[in-house]
């Protein structure tokens, strides 16, 4: 085993009891301001040569955010030959989904895309078996049917991962239907946004921001939180993610008994303002977190990553 696998499999058995034998995270994992460590070379007045190691914080991209995709939540090329399955079930002719499939495909992912109308229930279940997470981008009005809602929640009790996107009212039929199935949770309403947020803080009964240290903020101070966006409605299943900047509940998690989900009010991220602050990286941290690598282990990790 290499130095730089070692390193990594050290930083996975941290950060989880059941991490799998080859960690797919890169050393910033779970670090909002990551440092990098830079040797640097001396000489002194007597032309001895001395060499030492120092912890320096990295370039940052325009928005503050470190620079690099050795900063992002996973190694490039870590999830070679795993498929994302998507419900692109919202239509606009400027949102095709390019922008999200260029970045997940730095992390080895391909993309396998429904538009406007799901398939049967019967080929959404062939699909979901070669799929390693479901995204669903929910539309105005109700498009999957409750055998639909079944075929969902079977792979997510699997263990497979789930991102329920939804946006401003009334573009969240879908997302509450399957957020409601899986999670007991909705979203509501319709607020202006259009700002960036940074990590997360209270002032004066509001907070605000991105959720500080956890794997999906990996590597991300400062996040757009989209256009106009809708409101989560809190329970205690969900875990808080994004705030947004006028104190709403943007986004939020689940990561309970193996099973791992995302429910957001937000897909305009996925289109509007891409290269706004930590949109690019925020969609690799989440379709690399929503791998359940340390469940599923060797079984999601490229054989290009076992080989370093």
């Amino acid at each position: 085993m290499s130095r730089f696998t070692s390193l990594l499999f050290a930083a996975a058995l941290v950060l989880s009891s059941a991490a799998p034998a080859q960690s797919p995270y890169t050393s910033s994992a779970g670090q909002n301001a990551p440092m990098e460590a830079v040797r640097v070379r001396s000489v002194d007045k007597e032309g001895k040569v001395t060499e030492h190691v120092e912890q320096r914080a990295p370039q940052r991209d325009g928005y503050g955010n470190a620079q690099g995709n050795q900063h992002d939540l996973a190694v490039d090329g870590a999830f070679e030959g795993q498929t994302i399955a998507v419900l692109h079930l919202y239509v606009d002719p400027t949102f095709d989904f390019s922008l999200p499939k260029a970045a997940l495909k730095e992390k080895g992912f391909s993309v396998y895309r429904w538009v406007n109308q799901p398939p049967s229930p019967r080929e959404l279940e062939a699909a979901l078996a070669k799929a390693c997470q479901l995204w669903v981008i929910s539309d105005s009005t109700r498009k999957l049917n409750e055998e639909h809602l079944a075929i969902i929640k079977r792979f997510f009790e699997s263990g497979r991962g789930v991102y329920i996107w939804g946006d401003n009212e009334p573009y969240y039929a879908d997302a509450n239907a399957l957020g409601q199935a899986l999670l007991g949770v909705t979203m509501s309403g319709n607020l202006m946004g259009d700002q960036v947020v940074n990590l997360q803080k209270t002032e004066g009964g509001k907070t605000v921001g991105v959720r500080r240290g956890h794997l999906l903020t990996t590597g991300l101070e400062f996040l757009y939180e989209g256009i106009t966006i809708a409101t989560i409605q809190p329970n205690e299943v969900l875990q808080p993610l994004v705030y947004g900047s006028a104190g709403n509940y943007v986004a939020g998690f689940f990561d309970k008994g193996g099973k791992r989900a995302i429910f957001d009010g937000g897909f305009t991220r996925l289109y509007n303002k891409w290269d706004t602050a930590g949109t690019a990286r925020y969609v690799k941290n989440a379709a690399a977190w929503l791998t359940n690598a340390e469940r599923f282990g060797d079984r999601v990790v490229s054989a290009n990553l076992k080989k370093k």
